[in-house]
């Protein structure tokens, strides 16, 4: 089975980006600066118009921040879920911990279920879980299809040793996918010293804004976003540097 690229897509043209350089399937997530939420109805039916032949994973994540959830964010993620069942999406991506730090196996239970027959990813709650090679096996008892991971380190090459670890143990089980720096620079490093064979990747580039009147002293939002004139978009040309073996 040859590399299968995964892109964390920021917008329903991202995912026509994606698909136009040869990415397998996309995650699709709104407020990218956060960590990634939940995208939009409209979002996830523009994606699935415009890229009929890429499969569409959707984050399920009601805010940035941290991953104990309250009951209300938790009945906004099932909600969430319904909508990407309704919506035949390919799989939903979604991590909860406990205060102290563990899988919330318990509320893990609840979404898994929701969202079956969807693929079901576990995402970066991961990395900054206790105990990373018991909650492994964790999620391989709770059903899910795939564990995204930086190897609990700011990025995947740092996180190579862990990632190479966690592929040993996992042994065919679970799918482990390097995501979080993953370039076309470094992919194959990160392939021939994990063993993994999906990886997770943003493959952006920043486009300026088609706007010609410009008033830049109105911010119109925090100071994750560098400017108001710049649009962050999936290259395909990065995308299939990193399909490319």
């Amino acid at each position: 089975m040859g590399r299968i690229i995964e892109i964390c897509a920021n917008s329903a043209q991202s995912v026509v980006e994606a698909a136009a350089g040869g990415a397998r399937r996309v995650e699709l997530c709104a407020a990218i600066p956060e960590g990634g939420t939940t995208p939009s109805y409209g979002e996830i039916r523009t994606a699935q118009a415009l890229a009929p032949s890429i499969d569409i994973n959707v984050i399920i994540r009601p805010r940035g921040g941290d991953f104990l959830y309250t009951r209300a964010e938790m009945q906004s993620m099932l909600y969430d879920i319904e909508m990407a069942r309704q919506l035949r999406v390919h799989g939903a991506v979604f991590g909860c911990l406990t205060e102290k730090g563990d899988i919330d196996t318990a509320r893990m239970k609840q979404l898994i279920e929701a969202a079956r027959p969807l693929s079901v990813t576990c995402h970066r709650a991961f990395d900054v879980c206790r105990n990373p090679f018991d909650v492994l096996e964790e999620l391989i008892a709770l059903g899910c299809d795939r564990l995204l991971t930086s190897g609990q380190q700011p990025d995947a090459v740092r996180g190579i040793p862990m990632i190479a670890q966690l592929v040993r143990q996992a042994a065919g089980r679970i799918i482990i996918m390097p995501g979080c720096g993953v370039r076309e620079n470094n992919i194959a490093r990160i392939e021939r010293e994990t063993g993994a064979t999906e990886f997770h990747t943003s493959a952006r580039s920043l486009l300026p804004s088609r706007m010609t009147y410009r008033n830049e002293n109105v911010p119109m939002g925090g100071s994750a976003v560098a400017s108001e004139f710049e649009i962050a978009q999936t290259d395909r040309r990065k995308v299939a540097a990193c399909v490319e073996r």
